[in-house]
């Protein structure tokens, strides 16, 4: 796919107000470290996360997404009226009906002539909706749009912790599995793009690459249950293994399609999960690890808002200047792999 007229404009993004270091989690876990005779550090070892962000109890997917969203809408300078669509976009939903959107276009006042909608799809949820929005704007169908993104990670995190002390039967095997989950934050992202012809940012999305390897949607899998309340099953080292496998095709038909190189590219901003996720996927499709620009120490892993908010930041501090060339580079949950390019 590639786009010929799609600008991106302003992002805005929310960090929530409690920091979570790993060490304070694994003190949460002593028992379980004790009986399992688990050493102290691992889990900042294993995935190189120091801390992760967490909101207060009880606060919506929605809420964070509308205090990005509304930075984005004050940065881009454009009348809410002008917005044509509005995409909500997290793997974390207000409730099951109505679209989470409903709340984040009530609350930013947005045109009651703007189409809204949620998209989900795990981890790539926002990268999916930059392409969903990128597609109305060339089709001509709006001349500008809001994504936003607010992921609420409180809830597995508690009913991990939890089951993760109740059960006396996990063993160091069985217990690697929850691992996954202790990596997992929250945060909210939102972008303002447009239509070059109504306000040319000067920014583009010039087009992008996506695969499927669904055949291995088992390796990743979470849900709700009365008793225990969210948790999620991850079977990180085959995740891994065949993440990076899948996002090598999409690397290929990515360069194919937009005719770019690696030694062309700037800079990279990718999903994170891990620091070995990092290293794996820079040495399988042959990049230099020290373009990548990261937030995973300070941020873990934050769902569909992790590559975004990472471009955002990247962006903000300077990491990606005016005429510069971006990669997103996005695996996911199912499996799936999504890579964009960004002209800055």
């Amino acid at each position: 796919m590639k786009y010929s007229r799609v600008c991106l404009h302003s992002f805005g993004y929310e960090l929530p107000p409690i920091e979570l270091t790993s060490t304070e989690l694994e003190e949460r876990l002593a028992p379980v470290y004790a009986r399992l005779k688990l050493p102290a550090g691992r889990l900042e070892l294993m995935t190189g996360i120091n801390s992760r962000r967490f909101w207060h109890h009880g606060t919506r997917p929605s809420q964070g997404a509308v205090l990005a969203g509304r930075k984005a809408l004050e940065r881009a300078s454009i009348a809410k009226d002008d917005i044509g669509c509005l995409l909500f976009t997290s793997v974390s939903r207000d409730m099951m009906e109505p679209a989470t959107a409903a709340f984040v276009h009530r609350s930013l006042g947005l045109s009651p002539q703007c189409q809204i909608f949620d998209i989900s799809n795990a981890c790539l949820g926002f990268l999916n909706g930059m392409i969903t929005l990128a597609n109305m704007i060339e089709l001509g169908q709006v001349k500008s749009g809001l994504l936003v993104a607010g992921e609420t990670a409180e809830g597995l995190l508690e009913s991990t912790l939890a089951h993760m002390l109740s059960d006396q039967s996990l063993t160091r095997k069985t217990i690697k599995p929850l691992f996954a989950s202790l990596t997992i934050g929250s945060g909210a992202v939102a972008l303002v793009m447009t239509d070059k012809s109504f306000h040319d940012s000067g920014h583009f999305l010039t087009g992008g690459s996506y695969r499927a390897h669904t055949d291995h949607n088992d390796l990743c899998q979470g849900g709700q249950n009365a008793e225990q309340g969210t948790l999620m099953s991850t079977d990180s080292e085959l995740l891994l293994e065949k993440g990076v496998e899948t996002a090598a095709h999409c690397w290929s038909d990515f360069k194919q399609e937009l005719g770019w190189s690696a030694e062309s590219i700037d800079r990279f901003f990718c999903h994170q999960v891990g620091n070995a996720h990092a290293r794996l996927l820079f040495e399988r499709l042959q990049l230099d690890e020290d373009k990548n620009f990261e937030t995973l120490s300070i941020l873990g892993n934050v769902g569909s808002v992790s590559a975004p908010i990472t471009l955002a930041m990247g962006i903000e501090q300077g990491a990606l200047q005016s005429g510069q060339c971006g990669a997103v580079l996005g695996i996911g949950s199912g499996i799936n792999s999504l890579m964009l390019g960004v002209q800055w």
